[in-house]
């Protein structure tokens, strides 16, 4: 079948029936090819082409047939495409293949957004609470995506692997197996990870106010809108998706202000942590949650969280009138009352001293000032084994030493009070904030110290021990390129053997033979693969291999045979064990 027997035969509507879309009034749809928040991708139906006018679309600019749908959508060859499509003509092409949970809730996200414009329901729902669904991305789950001529055996397995159908366990009318959708009847926003891949999906009713309004896929992850952008430097966090919704589509605040939904008063997750923790740039956080004494509450907790992770960074509370909440407020207002809120914002946590309490003020500073000069000890590293650091407050002392991998800081740590000399002594990583915190506490009530000032020197400490370390690794780099590297002369006989050998024909084969012969049994295509990927430190680009088996079956000792084919100087052998290993 050739290609101008295809495109007669096949038609856009098919295909656009097959992966899900369904067109609205004006024939456009959201465009699967990037995220769009309105339908972008218009639909000729004459023609049977479809052209994105977003200027964000890696298709803009072309018109696409039936076969570069099928392509991009695939993320195919024009061959594979073509091939799909006769499946598609013949019958025997599956609506929906089994996809990773990713693909499966971006597929459904994206029908989801389509169903909006379809139904008159879920826009009157949204208009009325303030939300315009054209300029965010908002879903609609009618509870119909399995019914009828959508009904797919595959769609049904993975609508039920991913949470968005239940098993009753019951047969319907027609005999067939009856499955209780997810969320029926509730408006949809997709939880995003740092890539912006769709990883969850929240619902809200449209029906039930009352009870049971909210819903979360199970195993749930990401955050709404989506990972901050590195660059933020003010971030306001609201108290729920619909609070934040309500903002991101005022550019009065998206213009100055990044936006980030906790999952309720109690809804400050591990990845919201981490997400606001690697905002290097940051100045500002915001909270902006709801006017009643659970948000209060909430913003005292999680202020004095995020404080620890960010000690320089200006904390602030906006407090709506009792009863109010983001979305209330716009319901009843004009979008200007933001921007006097935001005027009004106050002061919880900033590097800077406020107008009022400039007594306390005065005399905290100064104490840390003084705290400051006592501790500016460098570190005494005579004993790498035994290092020391003394401050205003107590002796540190780290046995053992440090660690040479870079990607944490455990250490034994002893810890001296001044005065009375009683020692605690600790395992910790100095790299994880929650260990420190927990461990100061621990000190500071054994040894009758502060938990501030402790916390205060643990973190100086850290920077110090960093310092040392990067020092000591550096130090260590230019003495091994001072030493030189020992060469080892070829004699003639030895470098005609070699060359003889290279200009043979199907080398590969040949040094796989070797292998053989050097007993290096089996593993005959991994072998030979691991040996170019070693032989590959010789390149200015080296390549790199990650093993994976279960358990005895010889990882280790084939990565010992190939290694010991390299020379011996520039092979460096790493293991790395936990303490469970030693203990099981």
């Amino acid at each position: 079948m050739e290609i101008p027997e295809i495109k007669q035969k096949l038609t856009l509507a098919e295909v656009i029936k097959h992966y899900g879309f369904k067109a609205d009034k004006q024939n456009r749809i959201n465009c699967p090819f990037h995220q769009d928040k309105t339908p972008s991708m218009q639909l000729y139906w004459k023609t049977h082409t479809a052209y994105c006018f977003s200027g964000n679309c890696k298709t803009h600019g072309k018109s696409l047939d039936v076969i570069d749908f099928i392509m991009h959508s695939e993320s195919s060859t024009k061959a594979e495409a073509i091939n799909k499509a006769k499946e598609m003509i013949t019958g025997t092409a599956s609506p929906m293949e089994q996809l990773t949970r990713t693909a499966i809730l971006t597929k459904m996200f994206t029908y989801f957004k389509n169903a909006v414009h379809n139904s008159k329901p879920a826009r009157e729902y949204i208009e009325q609470r303030g939300l315009d669904f054209t300029k965010l991305e908002i879903g609609y789950n009618s509870g119909q995506f399995h019914h009828g001529t959508r009904k797919d055996e595959t769609l049904i397995k993975n609508c039920l692997e991913t949470g968005l159908l239940q098993d009753t366990g019951l047969v319907s009318r027609t005999g067939a197996k009856a499955f209780k959708p997810f969320a029926k009847f509730c408006i949809a926003f997709a939880l995003r990870n740092r890539a912006g891949q769709v990883t969850g999906l929240y619902f809200r009713s449209t029906v039930n106010e009352q009870e049971s309004k909210h819903f979360y896929l199970k195993d749930r992850s990401g955050l709404y809108p989506e990972h901050p952008k590195a660059g933020t430097k003010k971030l306001i966090i609201a108290e729920s998706i619909i609070d934040t919704a309500t903002l991101l589509q005022l550019e009065e605040i998206t213009a100055e202000y990044s936006l980030l939904a906790l999952y309720g008063t109690n809804g400050l997750t591990g990845e919201h942590i981490t997400a606001i923790k690697d905002l290097h740039h940051l100045e500002e956080i915001i909270f902006f949650l709801n006017g009643d004494k659970a948000g209060i509450e909430a913003v005292k907790k999680h202020s004095l969280a995020l404080q620890q992770i960010k000690p320089l960074v200006k904390i602030y509370n906006i407090e709506p009138p009792e009863g109010e909440d983001i979305n209330s407020l716009l319901q009843g207002h004009q979008p200007e009352i933001f921007t006097e809120l935001l005027n009004k914002k106050t002061f919880i946590f900033s590097t800077e001293k406020p107008q009022e309490n400039k007594v306390q003020l005065k005399e905290k500073s100064m104490e840390q000032k003084e705290h400051q000069e006592e501790k500016q000890i460098s570190l005494d590293t005579k004993n790498p084994f035994k290092i020391r650091y003394t401050s205003g407050t107590a002796n540190y002392y780290i046995q053992g030493g440090i660690s040479k991998v870079l990607d944490n800081m455990k250490v034994t740590l002893v810890v001296e009070n001044l005065q009375s000399l009683l020692k605690s002594r600790n395992k910790v990583d100095l790299y994880e904030d929650r260990q420190v915190e927990k461990l100061c506490k621990e000190v500071a009530e054994k040894l009758s110290l502060r938990k501030d000032l402790l916390e205060a020197d643990l973190y100086k400490l850290t920077d110090l021990l960093d310092e040392f370390r990067e020092t000591e690794l550096l130090l260590n780099k230019e003495g091994k390129e001072q030493e030189g590297e020992t060469i080892y002369p070829l004699t003639t006989q030895e470098r005609g053997q070699i060359e003889t050998l290279l200009k043979k024909p199907k080398l590969i084969q040949k040094l796989g033979e070797l292998l053989g012969k050097a007993g290096i049994v089996g593993e005959e295509k991994n072998r030979i693969f691991l040996l170019i990927i070693a032989i590959s430190y010789k390149m200015p680009e080296t390549l790199h291999a990650l093993i994976q088996g279960s358990s005895g079956s010889g990882k280790t000792r084939l990565l010992k045979q190939i290694s010991d084919c390299i020379p011996q100087e520039k092979v460096t052998k790493l293991t790395r064990i936990s303490d469970k290993v030693l203990y099981n």
